[in-house]
């Protein structure tokens, strides 16, 4: 009985060799398993890559060749780089890709190194004068609205840009009042409720454009878009300079044109650099941001007062969705409190204010 025991125990028993060959199975399985399923760190390797691009293009954005004003679009529209991030956060999660989530830090980190700050409300109360600059747009369909909004506004200066003829009597009718003081030459006019002198215009195609100097003097005032004068204040006097910048164009066989708007810029620099009081304010469309380096020569020399002490990124063009912040004050000498967006007008161009301190 015992032995019948036995030997019915060993038959039910699994041999050693065959629980190696099992564990041996085992083992093949789960690597070809692992091979067709990888890990979280190796799925997602194009989104890793794409993250690890995208924070390369923004933090060397300043090498990408301007040919074709190439870096000039990019910086125009740097900011809205920062939307590929949840895009491409999405796709890591989805993926579940570890290695993705860990390659998007560099772009997150970047983009908050460089604006971060914007997000913050840097305003302050207070302020010695108040400064305003609105593009009224030629094809303004209603600028009388314009004018009353913009004086309804309060500012102490109001810059003007893109003055028709046709709309210039109505912009000083409607401003008169509020605005005692003002001066207009060629597309360009300042309003101000303080007293103006030593007006005149700033040719910003000097030493670029072939027959700037050949032009009679009337017809360089006549065709100006930009302008220098003296506001005086209870704190001393206020150099304040009203330019529009030539615009950007697109086409089809040389791509993003700045030629124009980069001799305009580098003009106006130069004027600004020989100015010889201390205190400085430059109102105006630049058609660019201040992150494009075609601006250098104006924005090494001035700081924005949005960046200062805005609130958000102030994007002031177009009117309908902001995408960019072409519309600036630009400050030299005086300390910027707060700056804000004005709501929209009968114009594509958002108008843009700031306070500032002495």
């Amino acid at each position: 009985m015992t032995r019948a025991n036995t030997a019915e125990t060993r038959q039910g028993s699994p041999d050693r060799s065959d629980t190696g060959s099992v564990a041996a199975r085992a083992r093949i399985h789960r690597t070809l398993r692992g091979a067709l399923r990888p890990e979280p760190w190796k799925r997602g390797l194009v989104l890793a890559a794409l993250a690890l691009l995208l924070g390369l293009l923004m933090l060397l954005h300043a090498r990408i060749t301007d040919r074709g004003g190439l870096g000039s679009l990019v910086e125009t529209f740097l900011p809205w780089f920062g939307l590929f991030v949840p895009v491409l956060l999405a796709g890591a999660l989805w993926r579940r890709s570890a290695s993705a989530v860990a390659a998007l830090v560099l772009p997150v980190v970047v983009w908050l190194s460089l604006f971060g700050g914007t997000l913050l409300d840097k305003s302050h109360a207070g302020g010695d004068l108040t400064v305003a600059t609105h593009n009224v747009g030629a094809d303004n369909p209603d600028p009388a609205g314009t004018a009353r909004d913009l004086a309804a506004s309060g500012t102490d200066v109001l810059a003007l840009e893109e003055i028709t003829p046709q709309a210039k009597p109505v912009y000083e009718r409607e401003l008169a009042k509020g605005y005692p003081h003002h001066a207009v030459l060629g597309t360009v006019g300042l309003w101000s409720k303080l007293p103006l002198s030593d007006t005149r215009p700033v040719d910003i195609e000097t030493d670029y454009g072939p027959l700037a100097d050949t032009k009679p003097v009337d017809r360089r005032t006549a065709e100006s878009r930009a302008l220098r004068t003296t506001v005086a204040t209870d704190r001393g006097p206020l150099a304040v300079y009203v330019a529009h910048l030539g615009s950007v164009r697109v086409f089809p066989k040389t791509g993003f044109s700045t030629g124009g708007r980069d001799r305009n810029a580098r003009a106006l620099g130069e004027a600004v650099a020989a100015e010889r009081n201390e205190r400085v304010v430059l109102l105006g469309d630049l058609n660019g941001t201040v992150d494009d380096r075609a601006l250098d020569g104006v924005t090494s020399r001035l700081r924005s007062a949005q960046d200062a002490a805005g609130d958000g990124f102030g994007f002031t063009w177009p009117t309908r969705f902001p995408l960019a912040r072409i519309d600036h004050v630009l400050v030299r000498g005086v300390t910027p409190v707060s700056a804000w967006v004005l709501p929209a007008t009968g114009s594509d161009h958002r108008p843009v204010a700031a306070g500032i301190d002495w």
